[in-house]
């Protein structure tokens, strides 16, 4: 799978007496924008995510796939963050689809109902090949 990084954020967030590691990175891959996230997503680290998804679309980037595998932990504020931001892409006639759920990460949002939302793909191959514009013509 082709692809290459576009831009990557990484921010370290003071919580109480100790420092949260957040991470953000994006990379393109085909008609795809890839966003990894690593960490916690809480109140904390919320507002980033939702400026990295802002800015995604304010440069046209409309097919977001995010890769949840180094989600640590996320509490009911990065719940909201994550449905902030999905209405943001599909307002701007995108779509958003998730991979690498921990068990912990699925069952909020089997809990919350969200996994009726958010699409969720074995892996990145996978949800890439579920955009139609990302598919390629195999024929020779």
């Amino acid at each position: 799978m082709p692809s290459s990084c576009i831009k990557v954020e990484s921010k370290s967030l003071q919580f109480g007496d100790s420092t949260v590691d957040f991470t953000i990175q994006i990379r393109q891959a085909d008609n795809a924008t890839l966003v990894d996230i690593t960490g916690r997503l809480t109140s904390f680290e919320g507002p980033a995510f939702r400026e990295a998804i802002q800015r995604l679309l304010q440069q046209g980037h409309r097919n977001i796939i995010l890769n949840l595998t180094g989600l640590d932990y996320l509490d009911s504020s990065g719940v909201g963050e994550l449905v902030r931001n999905y209405l943001a892409v599909v307002k701007k006639e995108g779509a958003m689809k998730v991979v690498g759920l921990a068990p912990k990460i699925e069952e909020i949002l089997k809990i919350t109902q969200l996994y009726q939302v958010f699409p969720e793909f074995p892996d990145e191959a996978s949800a890439l090949e579920s955009f139609p514009e990302v598919r390629r013509n195999t024929s020779a």
